[in-house]
């Protein structure tokens, strides 16, 4: 496998207690030495974690080598609000961004001025043209709210065509579905690159009802084998490094050009996989 160029993301979510402000200063340090192209940190439903995020980003910015990439929704905030914090982010030497719809919290109705993520795009770029990379999400198959893969890929290529330079996708166990949806993408003439979004598995009774909620897939091979592990976590998780490490060896062979790795705050998981197929 060429790996030479493949460039590696890890996703965080914004600690929350001391405690997890010290696990996860632990496990950016042990993906440190995997020459991460950046680090991205979650924004909560609606905002909820806004100070949290801003203080994880600067804080990753200013006492890591890797670069900060706060997410940025959509949800729960007026125009000048947003153009406020990225102000903020641009004064703290942020100059990534994985700007997202993103989903109301329960008994939150409608959106910001912002509608959609490539209305989130374009108002980045009309404020602060290229000083932000902008990365946006890629949905293989298909976001909940879409009716088929048709609409799917127009409002991707909306996303792309508002100005983002890179796409990461939703986890999938399917390498399939990928390759599906990059050819939909050349037919619709999408250059950027669009990383896969890779998943371990932790927990597979959380992974499964997570998976419903954002429309992932779990293939029945997949479920049908880790009940054969029921109530064994290890045997599961050693199980998951496996055909995980599979899934992301195929996709390397067939060219992708960069992997953004959901760690939920822990290193184990990821570096195992990593092993795996010989990126370390």
């Amino acid at each position: 496998m060429n790996t030479q160029s493949l460039n590696l993301s890890f996703e965080f979510f914004p600690p929350r207690t001391d405690a997890g402000k010290i696990k996860l200063s632990t496990t950016r340090n042990e993906l440190s030495s995997l020459n991460p192209e950046f680090y991205s940190v979650t924004f909560g439903a609606g905002g909820s974690t806004r100070d949290n995020t801003l203080e994880t980003v600067i804080d990753i910015q200013q006492n890591s080598p890797v670069d900060a990439c706060p997410h940025l929704t959509c949800v729960g905030a007026t125009n000048a609000e947003i153009l406020e914090l990225l102000e903020l982010y641009k004064q703290n030497g942020i100059h990534r961004l994985v700007v997202l719809r993103g989903d109301p919290p329960s008994g939150m109705v409608g959106m910001g001025e912002c509608k959609h993520a490539s209305d989130l795009v374009t108002l980045i770029r009309e404020h602060f043209a290229d000083h932000f990379s902008i990365a946006v999400a890629a949905y293989p198959e298909a976001h909940p709210d879409s009716k088929n893969m048709s609409s799917e890929i127009n409002y991707f290529a909306e996303k792309m065509n508002a100005g983002a330079d890179i796409a990461i996708t939703q986890y999938f166990y399917n390498s399939d579905s990928y390759f599906h949806f990059m050819d939909l993408c050349e037919k619709k003439n999408i250059k950027q690159p669009i990383y896969p979004g890779i998943m371990p598995i932790a927990n597979f009774d959380n992974l499964k009802k997570f998976s419903k909620q954002c429309g992932t897939e779990i293939p029945r091979w997949i479920k049908k084998s880790m009940a054969s592990y029921d109530g064994d976590i290890e045997s599961q998780r050693q199980y998951g490094i496996e055909i995980v490490s599979q899934m992301t060896e195929k996709l390397i062979l067939n060219g992708v050009s960069g992997l953004h790795f959901y760690t939920m705050n822990q290193s184990a998981l990821t570096n195992s996989i990593i092993k795996n197929i010989n990126l370390a």
